[in-house]
């Protein structure tokens, strides 16, 4: 499993295998673009929270004001991805999140993390 967290202002890099996107990936089939939010880190922090939290199988592992780690655990077989957030306010009217979800084993992940992440696009 790669160390998480934020390292040099940057995400774990996804290894060479599909069952991982990150915003801050350098190849086209790990890339996702990064979330924006209109509004300060603060505010982003607490629209990702709130969906999480209504979110099933998910346990938010770490909180910081700039970082969030969750664990999503899937339905049928019950195998853990780590999804991580890193907040970059860039404005007070504008806030990147940097994404990456990664599933802890197995080789594909059938566009799991992709669409997850999509999905979370959407609701904020």
């Amino acid at each position: 499993m790669a160390k998480l967290g934020v390292n040099q202002g940057q995400l774990a890099a996804c290894s060479n295998k599909p069952n991982c996107v990150s915003s801050q990936a350098q190849d086209r089939e790990h890339y996702i673009d990064p979330l924006l939010f209109h509004g300060n880190q603060e505010n982003a922090h607490q629209a990702i929270i709130a969906i999480l939290q209504q979110t099933k199988r998910v346990n938010i592992v770490t909180k910081e004001a700039n970082y969030l780690h969750a664990e999503f655990k899937s339905a049928l077989f019950r195998f853990v991805d780590d999804v991580e957030f890193y907040f970059v306010e860039e404005s007070p009217s504008l806030t990147t999140i940097h994404i990456r979800s990664a599933s802890r084993v197995g080789y594909s992940d059938l566009g799991v993390n992709r669409k997850r992440m999509e999905s979370l696009r959407a609701q904020l």
